[in-house]
């Protein structure tokens, strides 16, 4: 059934894409410059890049589940690119073709003269935001956030933690993503850090290799990971078990005693699971003792952690939408709990943007980031 279920995920997906492209070649026939005129030699071969475009990603991502070598990290590389640049491109073709509807009203003739300009404005746009997207992605904040727990151990108050979700290590975020990463949190200093799931992106690759860095790091009370969905896309076994070998703590349904904070992880695929997630949070007593701290992946489950007794809970997943118009699906999805500290009841929930990006490596109306919290 899964087969059956991930071949129809697939075909829809690459249905959906050579649709876009299709789509984008009629519009840069119509509306482009270098594309006006165009001969049958130069239609054909603009038709075939874009039929190849069309599989790219879909090619790419496939190999890269099976495969970890340069040939195939930079193909993955070029194709998550161009899906970004398409996304972009695609909204640009909308607008070519919402300005000729308003052509009509103008007089005759007068569409053959401004369509050029038209199409050189929105593609012109289209392909700057792309740059913009792809030096934004690379550009990682500094964030502080204060925040107050109630039962805070006296020992807490003025300590720091830095919490880093969604670093998607794998063939494009690599070793050296990693050492950029460790690099901020050693001019940190933080007392502990966490890692709140997707530190892998699922892809064929070596898990130490890649989080070496981060295995180097030695905050005075220690790194705490709890798994995300990406961990399980791909081999998550071979993922935890690199992980305990570099010293980090794998919290999977454990809580851990801190100095007296008490700090909880779920894994993502338990933390799906309503009643799982009940029954293992009920057992921790957790409105009986002194505050808590619960990585969940996804910031979800909420009236659950909340009636549990759970003081905090720290998210990723969302990438606050990563890119435009996601950014807009993802606000719809989860809300205001899609990016930043946000109050339900008596929980705390901060969900960061990540560090890392999925797919398309840009950032366009989001930011990467890794996040110090002070406890006060």
């Amino acid at each position: 059934m899964r087969v059956w279920a991930f071949a129809a995920a697939v075909a829809f997906l690459q249905t959906l894409l050579s649709c876009c492209h299709l789509f984008l070649y009629r519009t840069l026939v119509a509306f482009w410059p270098p594309f006006l005129p165009l001969t049958a030699d130069g239609s054909l071969c603009l038709r075939n890049t874009l039929l190849v475009l069309s599989a790219s990603f879909i090619v790419a991502a496939l190999l890269g589940f099976r495969f970890d070598n340069r040939f195939v990290a930079w193909m993955y590389r070029l194709a998550s690119g161009w899906l970004g640049i398409l996304n972009f491109l695609f909204w640009a073709a909308w607008l070519c073709w919402v300005a000729a509807l308003l052509l009509r009203l103008f007089p005759p003739g007068t569409a053959a003269t401004i369509r050029p300009w038209i199409g050189t404005a929105f593609f012109g746009a289209a392909l700057l935001v792309s740059l913009y997207g792809l030096i934004n992605a690379r550009l990682i904040r500094e964030r502080r956030v204060a925040v107050t727990l109630p039962r805070l151990p006296e020992s807490w108050k003025g300590r720091t933690a830095l919490l880093v979700t969604d670093l998607h290590l794998g063939h494009i975020n690599s070793t050296g993503f990693a050492r950029r990463i460790a690099a901020i949190a050693r001019r940190l200093d933080p007392s502990v850090i966490l890692v709140a799931g997707d530190l892998y992106d699922g892809s064929k690759a070596d898990p130490t290799r890649l989080a070496a860095p981060l295995f180097a790091l030695s905050p005075s009370h220690g790194i705490f990971f709890s798994g995300g969905n990406h961990e399980d896309f791909g081999n998550a076994e071979e993922y935890n078990a690199a992980i305990q070998r570099g010293g980090i703590r794998i919290l999977h349904n454990e809580c851990a005693i801190v100095d007296g904070l008490q700090l909880i992880g779920v894994s993502y695929a338990d933390s799906t699971l309503p009643a799982h997630l009940r029954s293992f949070l009920d057992s921790l007593h957790l409105a009986d003792g002194p505050a808590s701290i619960l990585l969940n992946h996804v910031p979800h489950r909420l009236p659950i952690v909340e009636q549990t007794g759970v003081s905090l809970q720290l998210s990723g997943h969302t990438h606050a939408g990563q890119l435009f118009p996601f950014t807009l699906i993802v606000r719809w999805a989860y809300g205001k709990f899609s990016y930043g500290l946000q109050q339900f009841g008596n929980l705390q929930v901060f969900t960061s943007s990540g560090v890392g990006t999925w797919g398309p490596p840009m950032r366009v109306g989001t930011h990467p980031e890794v996040v110090l919290i002070m406890f006060e």
